[in-house]
C-alpha cells in the first residue's frame, strides 16, 4: 500500500510548511497515472497526521486526467484506459502531457501557536 508512504509525505511536507501552525487544509493534485487509491490515501493521511500540526486537516484531492501528445498525428487526446494511444490514431508513440502528477497545491494554515496562546 504505497498511499501509507504518500500520506507521510504529504504530512511531513505541511507540517516542514506550517511552521508550527495549525493546519486546516491539505489540497494535492493527483495524476490518474500514479494509481493512487483515493479513499486509502485518506485514510493513511487521516493516520499519519495524529499527534501532528496537521491532525483534523481535511484533504482534498484533485485526480489529473491523461492527456496524450502523439508523436504521429500531433493531436492532444485525454484517455481513460490502458493501452496508452492516441484517441486519433491510434499510434502508441504519444507523450504524455499530464497524469504523472503527485503535487501538494495548496495549504491552509490555522494562527501561529503565539497567536492562540495569547487570547
Amino acid at each position: 500500500m504505497h498511499e501509507l508512504a504518500l500520506a507521510e509525505a504529504v504530512v511531513s511536507i505541511a507540517e516542514r510548511h506550517a511552521e508550527g501552525r495549525r493546519v486546516a487544509r491539505v489540497e494535492l493534485a493527483v495524476g490518474r497515472l500514479r494509481q493512487v487509491v483515493v479513499d486509502s490515501l485518506a485514510f493513511s493521511f487521516e493516520l499519519v497526521a495524529m499527534g501532528t500540526p496537521v491532525e483534523g486537516a481535511v484533504l482534498v484531492v484533485d485526480e489529473v486526467p491523461i492527456v496524450l501528445a502523439c508523436d504521429a498525428c500531433s493531436a492532444e487526446t485525454q484517455v481513460e484506459t490502458f493501452p496508452l494511444a492516441c484517441g486519433r490514431c491510434g499510434s502508441l508513440e504519444v507523450q504524455v502531457r499530464t497524469g504523472e502528477e503527485f503535487h501538494v497545491v495548496a495549504l491552509e494554515l490555522g494562527e501561529s501557536r503565539a497567536a492562540t496562546a495569547r487570547r
